[in-house]
């Protein structure tokens, strides 16, 4: 945000009699200053779903009036019925979500707050449908530490035009991917799924910061010479004399012979993981915003259907969103106590 564009912010906020739009520019004032979604949202006593609503209102039109009044009229029972067959068919994971659903169909329009009271007096509760099972996973705790020591003296030695960035790659499939949303109590909600093996093998890197500048790519097969091309890819990205971090897992084709050449032919420094680490590479944290954005609960009838979804993820969604994405795709490492 230019130095002009927060001067008029702050000239509009001095003008304003409306306290929600004074909590709507000092939401994003504070967002420009790097503060975190979550911090944000308890400065202003809000909850973060909002905070986000108004960002992305700000960066799409640069909208700072409240045109809502919280609660201001309500659905008929018509339009509460079609609202409750809408979620029904369709599993939402976050309530801003609901709420931009029934303020573009109705021009009804709800506080946060307000779409939760209204989940619960009808009778909608957020659960995990059922057939979900967690995957255990090795971690040596020790390594862990070391890891994230060593990043944090990375990150005070490098120069400014040395970027660092976490790659990693992604294997999704067709399949529906089933996830908790929001579901009519006493409901055990279905979703159809599909028998294709329809894969799509994609590698991206982030930029912790820049979200909405990820680099992704998709390939038949993740293979020594598929990452040799990412690696140009992220050098025509970042054009720089000097050296680029680059973290990533330690798979076998991550430590050929043939990748450490290129990586160090294109100014590349590669950090490894410690095995059993996805806690420690942000990536992991943009694929699981992708699926909630392009995959959980989704039935895709033909793999065309599949591809598509991804696709606009990553050309449409993505730049759009990213700017909000700080909070959660960061570098606060969540770290574990090794138990035997």
């Amino acid at each position: 945000m230019s130095y002009s564009e927060k001067l008029d912010l702050k000239a509009r906020y001095k003008k304003s009699r409306d306290k929600r739009e004074c909590d709507r520019i000092k939401a994003i004032l504070l967002f420009a200053e790097d503060w975190s979604i979550d911090r944000i949202a308890q400065g202003v006593l809000k909850y973060p779903t909002s905070i986000i609503g108004h960002l992305n209102d700000y960066i799409s039109s640069q909208k700072t009036t409240s045109d809502n009044g919280g609660s201001s009229g309500s659905l008929t029972d018509e339009q509460t019925n079609q609202v409750i067959r809408r979620l029904s068919e369709h599993t939402y994971f976050h309530m801003h979500e609901i709420y931009r659903y029934i303020e573009e169909t109705f021009d009804v329009h709800y506080s946060i707050p307000s779409i939760h009271k209204w989940l619960h007096r009808n009778k909608f509760s957020y659960k995990q449908p059922k057939g979900v099972k967690g995957v255990p996973h090795k971690y040596d705790s020790e390594k862990q530490d070391d890891f994230v020591e060593a990043y944090e003296t990375l990150k005070e030695k490098v120069a400014d035009d040395e970027p660092i960035l976490f790659m990693d790659a992604v294997h999704s499939t067709q399949a529906t991917k089933v996830t908790s949303g929001w579901i009519r109590t006493g409901v055990d909600k279905t979703i159809e799924t599909t028998g294709s093996r329809t894969r799509l093998n994609i590698v991206g890197a982030i930029r912790l910061g820049h979200s909405e500048d990820t680099i992704s790519a998709q390939y038949k097969t993740v293979n020594g010479e598929s990452i040799i091309d990412f690696f140009a890819r992220i050098k025509t990205s970042y054009q720089t004399n000097n050296t680029i971090h680059l973290v990533l897992d330690g798979a076998g084709y991550h430590r050929s012979a043939e990748v450490k050449n290129k990586a160090e032919e294109l100014g590349i420094q590669l950090h490894y993981l410690p095995p059993y680490s996805p806690n420690l590479n942000p990536m992991e944290r943009l694929w699981k915003v992708m699926n909630e954005h392009a995959r959980n609960n989704r039935y895709f009838a033909t793999a065309k259907d599949f591809r598509w979804h991804i696709n606009n993820f990553f050309d449409v969604t993505l730049p759009n969103i990213g700017n909000t994405l700080n909070s959660r795709i960061n570098d606060n490492f969540q770290t574990f106590e090794f138990s035997s």
